[in-house]
């Protein structure tokens, strides 16, 4: 941290490591934390009154390729509770975004900073909150069969099943063994910048005017954050097409209400996640 001075003071953790030299990168993985930030050209303004610093994320113990399944997820979610922990004992940050469509980690994570009075918000919690605001139901475009599955239980443990219109599946898997082709997020926008086809983007154009049309969405997000850099280029799409639909993606979503937090003064409720011996206790929970 560097300037105190500042109103939000947020640690940004992604949701992993991946070991140096990994084949799998999909993200830039050293130099400054402007660089390593994925989508950081589109979070300059968002960032601009906020003092934040970049953990790498927890090391995939695995193996050395991105999360997709539900033991990864698992994994990276315990690796992460730690550095949550040290963050809110540290006092030098009023906020905490965990980074990660998936958001490996998020609940407990709350329950470590509850007592700090610390918020921690997440990418796939954010926008499915943002876009319950915006439109009756929203669609996810995401990136894999495995991923939606795991992505539908994030929908379901959230309670916005009924707000939730449609996971529309790209099946556009990362490099994985014993895949080295795949989704690489950094080069599909280098070709979008040189002006050349992006099959992905043309994807999720698809996908998301097949969910405007035949599912009912009336805002678009997406699940993995390696898609997350498709939301400029899409919406430009979309309008052109003249469907004015918002469309979100999760950095945006959950800087702007880990802020929110701040500026209210609230984190996660103690009666969601009361501490081992609380003063008060209910003695029925209903539905």
């Amino acid at each position: 941290m560097t300037d105190p001075s500042k109103k939000y003071r947020f640690l940004m953790i992604q949701a992993f490591d991946l070991p140096a030299g990994s084949k799998y990168a999909h993200r830039v993985s050293e130099g400054p934390k402007e660089a390593r930030l994925m989508n950081h050209e589109t979070l300059v303004d968002i960032l601009a009154d906020v003092d934040w610093d970049l953990h790498r994320g927890p090391p995939t113990t695995y193996g050395d390729w991105p999360v997709e399944s539900r033991e990864e997820f698992g994994i990276v979610a315990a690796g992460r509770l730690p550095i949550v922990r040290e963050a809110c004992e540290s006092g030098k940050y009023n906020g905490i975004v965990l980074l990660g469509g998936g958001e490996p980690g998020f609940q407990e994570s709350r329950e470590i900073a509850r007592p700090y009075g610390i918020p921690v918000v997440s990418c796939a919690f954010a926008q499915m909150h943002y876009a319950s605001l915006l439109g009756n139901k929203f669609s996810v475009i995401d990136l894999t069969e495995i991923h939606n599955m795991y992505y539908y239980d994030l929908i379901v443990r959230h309670r916005m099943d009924h707000r939730c219109a449609s996971i529309r599946n790209l099946e556009s898997p990362f490099p994985r063994p014993p895949h080295t082709e795949g989704l690489i997020p950094r080069r599909e926008k280098e070709k979008i910048a040189r002006g050349e086809r992006c099959e992905t983007l043309e994807a999720a154009v698809q996908a998301a005017v097949e969910a405007i049309e035949e599912d009912g969405a009336e805002v678009i997000t997406f699940g993995c954050s390696g898609l997350f850099f498709l939301r400029p280029f899409l919406r430009q799409r979309l309008h052109a097409l003249g469907w004015e639909v918002p469309v979100l993606e999760g950095y945006q979503c959950a800087i702007t209400l880990a802020k929110s937090m701040v500026d209210l003064k609230v984190c996660a409720s103690g009666l969601t996640f009361p501490p081992d011996r609380p003063k008060k206790w209910r003695k029925k929970k209903v539905f």
